[in-house]
């Protein structure tokens, strides 16, 4: 399964509409952190294994899209961190872990 990256605050409200029907997950990645590059790289193992099908899979770089970045924060009442990654359902966040916490075993926990 493969994740969509997002660039606009158009997209982003359109993944918030949809999360009252599907699951959205959203990686919140730096492309400066290594921290973050590790989590980038537990996400791409969950989705090579055999992910959440009833849920939609979306990647921000923080940097070069730090409007939509924001409006995500914003919108989810979430702290900003980076890496993040975040569930949402019913246009509320449900879950979300930061930094060393974002792993293939805890997304499969959470999500599966």
């Amino acid at each position: 399964m493969n994740w969509n990256e997002i660039t606009t605050l158009e997209e982003w409200k359109d993944i918030l509409a949809k999360s009252s029907e599907r699951g959205q997950v959203i990686l919140k990645h730096s492309t400066t952190c290594p921290v973050s590059a590790n989590a980038l790289h537990e996400y791409e193992q969950y989705l090579e294994s055999a992910p959440n099908d009833q849920i939609d899979y979306t990647l921000v770089k923080v940097i070069e899209s730090r409007p939509v970045s924001n409006q995500i924060a914003e919108d989810l009442g979430v702290k900003h961190e980076s890496p993040q990654i975040i569930f949402v359902k019913n246009g509320e966040k449900y879950w979300t872990a930061s930094h060393w916490s974002v792993t293939k075993a805890h997304m499969t926990a959470v999500l599966d």
